[in-house]
């Protein structure tokens, strides 16, 4: 039974990208496995439930869901080719389909080279009508043998023909996307959290791979969207991670359980749908909203998102210093809503660069808190302050 509920987070007391009154709303929950969000007019967002075998449609003008297709042959990632049919990886039939205006099923590539996909994950379809598309293991049906000795990215031309594009980068290759112009693609590599970039040439090769950014921290790397000034928005450890096209990053986006995939919908492609956990979310973030905010690693302060969040028994928090600063003092202090400290985890002088530090959940006398809502502060002494929150579930 899936299970309506509002959520709202009001993100502006923490450091985050978000404008004043941004929030996180939780649209619907009770899913098994969201992914792969995707916006069609007049109808409302489509997503999987991977282990549910469905599609569903949630409608923002009744806010009423639907079930859109069953089975879905555990589809993962969604996208709609020019002519507005779905496009869908079916990790089930390992393999990627369109799904035709009268609801049959049309695969588009099942095999490369005579031997089966492991289990396509996400894509996306280029201006020309090219499908790229990441094949990962981590959804190879149980009890089929693997028969590619690679996971790589892949393209299906125009004319249906299927090119490797890459098989020696990845382990377990998953987000995929173009820059706006589709100069450039980013593909993620999941468990190391590693963006690479690729310049795309003739439409149809990609060259001079390079990293693009890596998200610190613990966790997976998944699905990615860029917006149309270009920046990146990749779901990861904590949230959705915005990036700038020069690959710094502007902050994370808060997301109460752990994120999945995100897509651009409404009308004017300016609230972004988030799956994650086992709920569809969204946030409204008007165009040119996250400009001049938040602050670049390696150059300024950062407090990142614990992992895992929610934890249960302890939580590691990351933080780094800028390189300009030699050494400096430093706390970081748990407290609870009401704004009473329940512990210091760190009160000194540190060096420059990356830092962690674990909360196991017990106060400074050394006893086990309760489950609940936390906050986590950093503060230095030359006046940076910033503040997280975290869940502990006993």
């Amino acid at each position: 039974m899936i299970k309506k509920l509002k959520y709202c987070i009001f993100l502006f007391f923490f450091s985050c990208i978000n404008p004043l009154n941004a929030q996180v709303e939780q649209l619907e929950t009770g899913f098994l496995q969201p992914e792969g969000p995707v916006w069609k007019d007049g109808v409302g967002v489509l997503f999987s439930d991977i282990r549910a075998n469905k599609i569903y449609c949630w409608s923002p003008f009744d806010s009423s869901l639907t079930e859109f297709m069953n089975p879905s042959d555990s589809s993962n990632g969604l996208t709609f080719d020019l002519d507005g049919n779905l496009i869908l990886t079916q990790m089930g039939k390992r393999r990627v389909s369109r799904r035709e205006s009268d609801g049959s099923i049309t695969p588009l590539a099942e095999t490369y080279n005579g031997k089966r996909f492991n289990s396509p994950n996400d894509l996306i379809v280029k201006s020309d009508s090219s499908i790229f598309f990441t094949d990962p293991d981590f959804n190879t049906p149980v009890g089929q043998p693997k028969e590619l000795d690679f996971q790589g990215v892949f393209r299906i031309g125009k004319n249906g023909n299927i090119q490797v594009l890459d098989s020696t980068t990845f382990d377990k290759p998953n987000g995929i996307c173009f820059s706006p112009d589709e100069s450039k693609l980013y593909v993620n590599e999941s468990p190391q959290r590693i963006i690479y970039v690729w310049d795309v040439v003739d439409d149809s090769t990609i060259t001079n791979r390079r990293v693009f950014f890596t998200i610190p921290g613990m966790g997976y790397a998944d699905g990615m969207k860029v917006d149309v000034e270009g920046n990146l928005y990749c779901t990861g450890p904590g949230g959705v991670w915005v990036i700038s096209p020069d690959g710094t990053c502007i902050d994370t986006i808060l997301v109460p359980e752990s994120p999945s995939n995100c897509n651009w919908g409404d009308e004017d492609r300016q609230t972004l749908y988030i799956t994650a956990g086992s709920s569809l979310y969204r946030i409204r973030l008007p165009l040119g909203s996250i400009k001049d905010q938040g602050r670049v690693p390696g150059k300024s302060f950062e407090l990142y998102q614990n992992y895992p969040n929610p934890f249960n028994p302890s939580t590691k928090i990351i933080y780094t210093f800028p390189s300009l600063e030699k050494s400096i003092g430093v706390s970081i202090r748990v407290y609870d809503l009401l704004g009473c400290e329940v512990i210091t985890l760190i009160d000194g002088i540190e060096e420059a660069g990356e830092h962690s530090v674990e909360w196991n959940g017990t106060n400074s006398a050394g006893h086990k808190v309760g489950s609940g809502v936390y906050l986590y502060q950093l503060k230095s002494n030359n006046g940076y302050v910033n503040t997280r929150k975290m869940t502990l579930l006993r």
